[in-house]
């Protein structure tokens, strides 16, 4: 006979009551704000009078044929590049370097290269704005002295150069996050499987092919929904740094939405985009999770 144990004189209602709080905060301060924005997305409403006026799919047809929208939707796109795809290569590349060899002082490499990840983003966003001054910027100083003055530039300022110079900090933010995590997976990694593979000749590339990688399609998931997403809704760095400019050169949709909301007064497009954006990390997000279960079955 099948039985229902619990902790005698405790109620079976008393589980539900310990993550009430938690799912309290999630409806009021999570779930309710994106529902009342997807439902404002259906209003022409300027944020300030009471009445709204109901114009239906308006909003989104208006989206689709915006030239910003899309313009700021590829500058997101591009930034995919910059925050997930060379962070994630640099992440495994460190990570084999400091993780199958012990080495003095490996744990001041990994907090130093972690250190970007835990840096607030505006802090960030002075930082490397003082950076890249062209006036006087240790960039620029430093190709001055070394003799490069040809290639000193006013680098956010620059109509072709803005989006890979913010696209950079990007990739600077997002790599340590990424070796600690495959670091991380390394560490169930059986030493048995490299020696093995010494014994069968394989070389460090070999094992890392052959090895290394395949064991952390895990990590490799985590980290491509996170950084994807981070790539999506980056917004502090861009407001710190241009404003979306030189021109909209780096405009994005989180800072289109900001725009939108805040400077133009229209709430319900400002909704409209945000959606939208919400859908696509949704998607994006549901397809790396689904190739990731095929691939594992």
């Amino acid at each position: 006979m099948n039985k229902k144990y619990h902790w005698p004189g405790e109620s079976r209602f008393l589980g539900y009551l310990y993550i009430l709080p938690g799912v309290v905060i999630y409806l009021l301060f999570v779930l309710y704000p994106v529902l009342e924005t997807v439902r404002t997305s259906f209003y022409r409403w300027d944020g300030f009078t009471v009445n709204r006026t109901f114009i239906g799919l308006q909003n989104y047809r208006q989206l689709l044929i915006d030239s910003q929208f899309l313009q700021a939707l590829s500058h997101n796109l591009i930034f995919i590049i910059f925050y997930s795809i060379i962070p994630i290569v640099l992440g495994i590349i460190l990570a084999s370097l400091l993780g199958r060899r012990r080495l003095p002082g490996m744990t001041f490499f990994r907090a130093g290269l972690f250190l970007p990840q835990v840096i607030s983003m505006v802090v960030v966003g002075v930082m490397w704005r003082w950076i890249f001054n062209p006036v006087f910027g240790p960039l620029n100083a430093f190709l001055k002295m070394v003799g490069l003055n040809s290639l000193a530039r006013p680098w956010l300022g620059d109509f072709n150069l803005a989006l890979p110079s913010v696209g950079i900090i990007g990739t600077w933010v997002m790599y340590g996050f990424c070796m600690v995590l495959f670091l991380a997976g390394m560490q169930r990694i059986p030493e048995d499987y490299y020696e093995a593979a010494e014994l069968d000749g394989a070389n460090e590339v070999q094992q890392l092919r052959y090895i290394t990688l395949p064991s952390l399609r895990p990590e490799f998931g985590v980290a491509l929904i996170t950084t994807i997403i981070a790539a999506l809704r980056v917004f502090d760095l861009v407001y710190v740094l241009t404003r979306g400019g030189p021109g909209d050169r780096t405009l994005v949709v989180a800072f289109l939405v900001y725009r939108a909301a805040f400077q133009q007064n229209r709430i319900g497009y400002a909704a409209a985009v945000a959606t939208v954006l919400t859908l696509i990390i949704l998607l994006i997000s549901f397809l790396i999770l689904r190739f990731q279960s095929r691939s594992e079955e």
